[in-house]
């Protein structure tokens, strides 16, 4: 594997193809995402490629959290507001206390 800081292109669109698969109303852990796309124990590596989208992208990254089913808490809209969190509970996926059920909302592929 090349320099972790910046992850191919390839290892990026390997990751990238299995975040668009979730499915609405669902999510899934980094190391989940990790695992479909063949890198398993690259967790953060997903954290990474997700984390250096483009603003104008369409990729959900928001239906990805970490395995204890905790959102990201560094992300917030103009108005103060977790986007993460918005963004999940426009897809009626409940997030309390930071957290969302993974047994309930998890993705099973």
């Amino acid at each position: 594997m090349q320099n972790t800081q910046t992850p191919t292109v390839e290892l990026a669109q390997m990751i990238l193809s299995v975040v668009i698969q979730i499915p609405y109303g669902k999510v899934a852990s980094y190391g989940q995402v990790a695992k479909l796309a063949g890198l398993p124990k690259h967790a953060r590596l997903v954290g990474r490629v997700l984390g250096q989208l483009e603003a104008e992208h369409d990729v959900p990254w928001h239906r990805v959290i970490n395995s204890q089913g905790k959102i990201r808490v560094n992300q917030l809209d103009e108005q103060g507001t977790n986007l993460q969190q918005a963004l999940l509970l426009a897809e009626n996926v409940v997030v309390i206390d930071g957290k969302v059920n993974m047994k309930k909302f998890g993705w099973q592929p």
